[in-house]
């Protein structure tokens, strides 16, 4: 089964031969060392989102940011040879060492953390049990051995058969959850949090030499966080057919900046770059809204010599279908300026899902192609266009009969640039990948359009022509701003620290949805992101806020206004703020199971606060000024010692008495003092503002454990990071002693791990968002390193290998769930400090 639908029609095809023009050529602003966990190819909002999960653009297929296959598959011709630089085709295979399906196969395995090297070849697992694979949950097909909770090692070894070669090896495997997969004592594969059955990850040509007669390991580990477990593997050889690419370009480099992300890859004698642009510019809500990334490509000669090059890209229809089994529809049109291959479901159920692990499957997805001499574009059977060009540099006429049913046949969108000669200098082309979603967001009962259609005036053929025509200028600004952005933050945090915030910034943005209301009123609707799927949440908002009090005020009361709206409408009655309007896309109300008091009331009101701060005004908490009086006075009366609830921790479940809440809360009425102050309204300020500093007050005296202070305030001998605390000094608030935070920061130093400090004493787990705002606490640069640099190691080494988790174990830094999420943007809490003068 295939699961593809993108292709990229690819880049712009600049011309033949002797109408090769030499173009700008695009570099990155800088130079990011931080390999990370996944890399941003396509990001345009929470479903059109397509990432790499390898280190290398063409070990793996693109993938939907959930881990689906989203196929985009690019290749290079040079003189007469083709190479595979993007995504993985859809290889056939034979089974030489069987899964479970196969045929059960017996293995070593522990559910205990066993000592020194356990995946190594000479290990002695006489401790180990032996069982039957495969190893997991009842619900899993093929179990045999039951494992439901925590860790697993497993250990099978293996003979060789002596008439198999030892090329052209994939490693199978299916997992459930985060899962290391070695063969003779190397890693082979790693996977992340979630469920994925018979994956193929290429076995590396150096490894599969150590293969052996007898006496091969292949071992894994595997963590189970919750729910369903499994592990199955095995190893399985390529059918080698002619209408496949064999050869992988070599890649030379890779290089996430803010907006863009790099590739360069040599290929015989030619050097290609391939640029991934995605217009975030939080200044223009235009391009920042655009239905469509960039794919710019940029060939030169690297040896001295003329190269005949031609280039291809294709994508499936796997880009606009929830599951493979949706049948779909095909169309090639044309203007004066633009090819279009566009594709989608049959049915068109437009807003109809609901969920979490969701993909998009209405609306239509569009590779735009800019007209230049030569170049090709077709919709054809998924094997036919892969051979033709590999075996002239060209595109067939394409099919008349093709299958809606991709499980029967697959269909691509498929794109080549017939370049012509190439020497020395740059050749380049470009092309766009979108997709318009007709309605986003159903809003209290009203589907909306996305914001770039402005209620229908624009059409998704004249966002691709504006695109086209402002391609050069949205190139160099987002290079602009790139260069700002890791300039300014190197500036404030470092190297590491400007590294991690690139790697964020598209992840948070892309996590969010923007329209607006009848009145025209800006709604930033987010996602909860492999957390529960909620759309519009306060306590996902408030740990995003900085990037967007950084850069655009505007889009995080955007994020807020559907909170004030679902208040002041009446719908919702309780005195303090929901803590959702819906689950994404429809923002009717609130859906999840319970409220979080004391947590949203403070999250609205120091952020409205922070607004008021940046601004310089407070006249959005004018506009909202009842509601805010609601929630100020629910928090006088609940906040200083609150009872069994959630907080924005929800995972680590309801505890009462929960300190760093509290200051939540006391943050939230210090803040609407501040708001009152700049409203002209002294009495209430001087009211709030007093009774703030009461509850600190008395905050330290029951908190206080000696050198810390307490998770909960009935429990000695606890701790837990009290990030909520940075707002005191950031906005100025000063209700707190300063020696609260350096009394906490020194203790934080004693108890951080390889890969960050933990969230509290109960778990090893931490939340990296919240790291970041805990080095903010004392304003000392020496004190954000010692708790910023874990985290650059985190994301650096990680062996989940998915777009960022802001939630992983300190010990070792799996994942320990959650992924995409926008709340990296609390990455930026450093540039905030910066911005406010602190």
């Amino acid at each position: 089964m295939r699961n593809y639908l993108l292709a990229l029609s690819c880049c712009m095809a600049l011309s033949c031969c002797t109408q090769v023009k030499v173009s700008e050529v695009y570099t990155a602003a800088a130079e990011n060392s931080l390999r990370a966990p996944a890399v941003p190819l396509v990001t345009i909002d929470p479903y059109t989102s397509a990432w790499s999960f390898a280190d290398q653009l063409n070990d793996e297929s693109v993938r939907h940011w959930t881990g689906r296959d989203y196929p985009l598959l690019g290749g290079i011709r040079v003189d007469g040879k083709s190479y595979r630089f993007m995504g993985m085709d859809d290889i056939q295979v034979t089974s030489v060492i069987g899964m479970a399906s196969d045929g059960l196969w017996e293995a070593d395995y522990t559910m205990s953390q066993p000592a020194g090297d356990w995946f190594a070849e000479a290990y002695d697992p006489k401790s180990w049990k032996r069982g039957k694979a495969a190893f997991g949950t009842e619900d899993n097909p093929n179990r045999s051995t039951p494992w439901s909770t925590g860790d697993i090692w497993v250990r099978r070894t293996f003979d060789w058969p002596s008439d198999e070669q030892k090329d052209a090896l994939y490693l199978q495997y299916s997992h459930d959850d985060n899962i290391e997969v070695y063969l003779n004592g190397k890693q082979i594969a790693v996977a992340g949090n979630g469920l994925d059955y018979d994956l193929l990850k290429e076995i590396p040509e150096a490894v599969a030499e150590s293969l052996k007669p007898t006496g091969n390991v292949l071992a894994a580990h595997c963590r189970n966080n919750g729910g369903g477990a499994y592990v199955d593997m095995g190893i399985m050889r390529k059918v080698k057919r002619g209408d496949t690419f064999d050869e992988k370009a070599i890649q030379k480099s890779m290089n996430v900046m803010p907006t863009q992300t790099f590739y360069t890859f040599e290929c015989g004698g030619v050097s290609l770059d391939l640029i991934f642009t995605a217009p975030f510019l939080l200044n223009d809500l235009e391009a920042m809204t655009s239905p469509f990334n960039y794919i710019t490509y940029q060939v030169r000669s690297i040896d001295g010599k003329d190269h005949d090059v031609q280039l291809y890209m294709e994508a499936t229809p796997q880009w606009a279908v929830n599951t493979i089994d949706q049948e779909v529809t095909f169309e090639k049109t044309e203007t004066p300026d633009l090819i279009y291959l566009k594709t989608g479901t049959i049915d068109q159920e437009v807003l109809a899902k609901t969920g979490d692990d969701v993909r998009i499957d209405w609306g239509y997805f569009y590779l735009a192609i800019p007209k230049k001499p030569g170049v090709s574009a077709t919709i054809d059977e998924y094997y036919a266009t892969k051979k033709a060009f590999m075996t002239t540099g060209n595109l067939p006429a394409g099919s008349q009969s093709l299958s809606s049913d991709m499980r029967e046949q697959m269909t691509v969108l498929a794109y080549t640039d017939p370049i012509g000669k190439v020497s020395k200098e740059t050749v380049s082309g470009h092309l766009m990948i979108g997709y318009d979603d007709l309605y986003s967001i159903q809003y209290f009962q009203d589907n909306r359009m996305p914001y770039w259609k402005h209620d229908g005036k624009v059409d998704i053929h004249q966002a691709f022509e504006k695109g086209e025509a402002s391609y050069e200028d949205l190139m160099r600004r987002c290079g602009s701003f790139d260069s700002s952005l890791m300039s300014e933050t190197s500036a404030v945090g470092g190297k590491k620290y400007a590294e991690l915030c690139a790697i964020a910034y598209r992840q948070a943005i892309a996590a969010h949805k923007l329209v607006t209301d009848k009145e025209g009123t800006l709604l930033f609707l987010s996602k909860e992101n492999f957390s529960n799927g909620s759309i519009g949440t306060v306590d996902i908002t408030y740990p995003s806020a900085p990037l967007f009090l950084v850069y655009n005020t505007d889009l995080l009361k955007g994020m807020m206004n559907p909170i004030f709206y679902y208040s002041e409408s009446g719908q919702w009655k309780k005195p303090f703020p929901a803590h959702d309007v819906g689950t994404y896309p429809v923002a009717n109300g609130q859906t999840y199971g319970g409220d979080m008091p004391v947590e949203e009331s403070g999250n609205m009101l120091v952020l409205a606060t922070a607004i008021a701060i940046v601004d310089g005004n407070a006249d959005y908490a004018a506009q909202h000024w009842e509601v805010l009086t609601t929630w100020a006075n629910y928090l006088l009366k609940e906040g200083l010692d609150p009872k069994n609830q959630l907080c924005t921790d929800d995972f680590a479940g309801h505890f009462a008495h929960n300190t760093n809440l509290s200051i939540k809360a006391i943050m939230g009425v210090a803040g609407y003092g501040k708001l009152a102050e700049m409203l002209g309204k002294a009495d209430i300020a001087r009211q709030y503002t007093e009774v703030a500093r009461e509850m600190a007050a008395k905050w330290v005296k029951m908190a206080n454990d000696g050198d810390h202070y307490r998770l909960t305030f009935d429990k000695p001998g606890t701790w837990s990071q009290k990030y909520n605390l940075v707002w005191d000094r950031l906005l100025g608030l000063n209700i707190f002693p300063k020696e609260v935070a350096a009394t906490e920061m020194a203790y934080y130093k004693t108890k951080q791990n390889k890969y960050g400090l933990p969230l509290d004493n109960r778990e090893d787990y931490t939340k990296s968002d919240w790291i970041l705002w805990s080095a903010c606490l004392t304003g000392s640069m020496e004190d954000f390193n010692a708790l910023m640099v874990p985290v650059w190691n985190y994301a650096n080494e990680t062996t989940s290998r998915v777009p960022l988790s802001d939630w992983h174990f300190t010990s070792d830094g799996t994942q320990r769930g959650f992924q995409a999420r926008s709340v990296v943007g609390g990455y930026f809490m450093k540039m905030l400090e910066k911005k406010l003068g602190k």
